[in-house]
C-alpha cells in the first residue's frame, strides 16, 4: 500500500519536475574540467607545459620527467620553470581548486530534490487491517526551479574565474622559480668575485705583517689592512649564506627533497643580449592579455548576476509547491470502503517586517565595489606594463654601461699599476688597492646585469599577470564579489 502510495505522489510531481528544463553538465563533469584553457595560457606566456596529476600512473610519469630534466650539470632557468610546473605540490592544490569550482558548477545544473512524506493514522483500528488512512505528499521548491537558470549562470562565471585563478597561480609560480633562479646564480658569482677580494686582502694582510716587522709600516698601517681582510671575510660569508638560502628558495619553488636537491646552478649569469625587445604597445598587449584583469571582469560579471538573483528573491525568499493525496477507508456494513482525494499546498514567507531593501541596498554596494575595483585594475595594469617596461631598458643601459665602461677602465688602471709596481714606481698597497677597486666595480657589474634579467624576467608578467604580489590583490577583488553574492 505505501509503495502504490509514493508511485501515485511522484506522478502528481512529475509536471513540476521536468518544467525545470534541462543542462548539459558534460564540460563540469569532466575529470580535467576546464585544465585545456590553463594549459594554452601557459604555453602562450611561458613556453612551458604544465599538467594536472590525477593518478599514481600519471605521477610516476611526470616524476620520470623531472628526473631527465635534473641529470643536467648544471640546470638552467627554462629547466628550472619547466621542473616547478611540473613537480610544484601547491600547484596542483590548486588546480584541485579548480575541480572543486567545476563541481560546484556542475552541481548546480542538478535539480533541487523533492521532499517526500508518508503518513499513516488510525494505526490498529479494529477492522481496518493496520491501519485507518494513508497520506503522502512531495514538497518542490518553486523558488529554486524558478531561478536554476540565474543560479547556473553565477556558478559558470565562478568556474571562469576558477580557470583563470588557476592559470593565474600557474604563472605566479613560473615568474617566481625564473628570479629564484637568476637570484641563486648572481649570488653564487658574487661569492666568487668576493673570493678573488679576500685574497688580494689576505696578500695585503700578509705583507703589512712582514713590513711591521721589519719597522717598514706602522702599527696603523698594518691594523688597516687587517682590519679589511677580516671585514671582507665576513661579507664572503655572509654571501655564502645568501647563496646557500636563494638556492633553497629554488628547491622549494621546484618541489624538490632528498636526493633531488644535489642539483648545481652556473657560476654566472648569462652575457647581456645583443638588443632589447621592443614592446611598443605593451599596455595594449597587457588590457588585452593580463589574467588578473579578466578576473576582475568576471568578479564584475558576477556580482551583477548575483544582484538580477538578489532582485528577484527581494519579496520572497522561500516558495514551496506539496502535492499529494489522502487515501481514507471506512467499515461500511461489513466492508471496507476507499476514498482517496487530492492535495496541493502553497507556502511562502510572507514579507511584512523584511521588505528585501536591505539585501538589495547591499547588492548594489557590492556591484558598486567590483566596477571600482576594476577600473582600478585597468589603471594599474597600464602603469605596472610602463613600468616594467622602462625598468626593462633602463637596466639593460646600465648594465652595459657598467660592461662596456665602468669595468674595462677599472682594468686598464690594475693594469697600468702593475706596469709602474714592475718599475719600482707604484708600492705593493697600491696596487692591492687598485685590485680591490677592479673586484668592486665587478662586483656592480654583477648586480647591474641581475636587475637587467630580473626586470627582463618581469616583463611577462606584466603583460599576462603572475607577478610578485599578484595573490593579494587577487584576494582583495574576490573579496568584493562573495559581497554580492656551478658546483653548488
Amino acid at each position: 500500500m505505501m509503495r502504490a502510495t509514493v508511485k501515485r505522489a511522484a506522478a502528481l510531481a512529475l509536471p513540476l519536475v521536468l518544467g525545470g528544463g534541462c543542462v548539459s553538465a558534460s564540460e563540469y563533469a569532466a575529470k580535467n574540467a576546464g585544465f585545456s584553457s590553463v594549459e594554452a595560457k601557459t604555453a602562450e606566456a611561458v613556453g612551458k607545459q604544465t599538467v594536472w596529476i590525477q593518478s599514481q600512473q600519471h605521477a610516476r610519469v611526470v616524476s620520470d620527467r623531472v628526473k631527465t630534466l635534473m641529470a643536467k650539470k648544471a640546470i638552467d632557468v627554462e629547466t628550472a620553470v619547466q621542473v616547478a610546473l611540473l613537480n610544484n605540490k601547491g600547484l596542483q592544490a590548486a588546480y584541485a581548486d579548480l575541480g572543486d569550482s567545476a563541481a560546484d558548477a556542475w552541481q548546480s545544473t542538478m535539480l533541487v530534490n523533492p521532499t517526500v512524506s508518508v503518513g499513516l493514522t488510525g494505526i490498529g483500528t479494529p477492522g481496518l487491517e493496520a491501519f485507518k488512512s494513508v497520506e503522502g505528499m512531495i514538497a518542490n521548491n518553486i523558488l529554486a526551479l524558478a531561478t536554476r537558470d540565474r543560479n547556473i549562470a553565477i556558478a559558470d562565471t565562478g568556474f571562469r574565474r576558477a580557470q583563470l585563478n588557476a592559470a593565474l597561480r600557474t604563472l605566479q609560480l613560473a615568474s617566481d622559480t625564473r628570479r629564484a633562479w637568476i637570484n641563486a646564480v648572481v649570488a653564487w658569482e658574487t661569492v666568487a668575485q668576493l673570493n678573488q677580494a679576500q685574497a688580494a686582502a689576505d696578500a695585503a694582510s700578509e705583507l703589512a705583517q712582514e713590513l711591521g716587522k721589519s719597522g717598514a709600516l706602522t702599527k696603523e698601517g698594518q691594523a688597516r689592512e687587517h682590519v679589511f681582510s677580516a671585514e671582507l671575510a665576513g661579507q664572503t660569508a655572509k654571501a655564502r649564506l645568501e647563496a646557500r638560502l636563494a638556492k633553497e628558495e629554488l628547491t622549494r619553488l621546484m618541489g624538490l627533497w632528498g636526493s633531488g636537491i644535489d642539483y648545481q646552478v652556473p657560476n654566472r649569469l648569462p652575457q647581456l643580449p645583443k638588443g632589447i625587445m621592443k614592446r611598443d604597445l605593451i599596455e595594449a598587449e597587457a588590457l588585452q592579455r593580463r589574467v588578473d584583469l579578466q578576473m576582475a571582469k568576471l568578479d564584475l560579471e558576477a556580482t551583477a548576476k548575483s544582484y538580477k538573483l538578489t532582485e528577484a528573491t527581494r519579496y520572497v525568499t522561500d516558495l514551496e509547491l506539496l502535492t499529494g493525496f489522502e487515501t481514507e477507508r471506512e467499515l461500511e456494513e461489513g466492508d471496507i470502503k476507499r476514498e482517496t482525494t487530492g492535495q496541493a499546498e502553497l507556502e511562502f514567507v510572507i514579507p511584512i517586517f523584511d521588505s528585501g531593501r536591505a539585501r538589495m541596498r547591499k547588492a548594489e554596494l557590492a556591484y558598486m565595489r567590483a566596477a571600482n575595483l576594476l577600473a582600478e585594475k585597468a589603471v594599474n595594469v597600464r602603469s605596472e606594463a610602463r613600468s616594467a617596461y622602462q625598468a626593462y631598458r633602463a637596466n639593460y643601459d646600465i648594465a652595459r654601461h657598467y660592461r662596456n665602461s665602468v669595468v674595462p677602465l677599472r682594468t686598464k688602471i690594475e693594469e697600468e699599476s702593475l706596469l709602474t709596481y714592475n718599475a719600482m714606481i707604484t708600492n705593493t698597497f697600491e696596487l692591492l688597492a687598485d685590485s680591490r677597486e677592479k673586484v668592486n666595480a665587478n662586483l656592480l657589474a654583477v648586480n647591474a646585469k641581475r636587475d637587467f634579467w630580473l626586470a627582463e624576467a618581469n616583463l611577462a608578467p606584466a603583460i599576462y599577470g603572475g607577478g610578485a604580489g599578484a595573490a593579494a590583490g587577487e584576494t582583495e577583488v574576490a573579496a568584493a564579489a562573495e559581497g554580492g553574492g656551478g658546483g653548488h
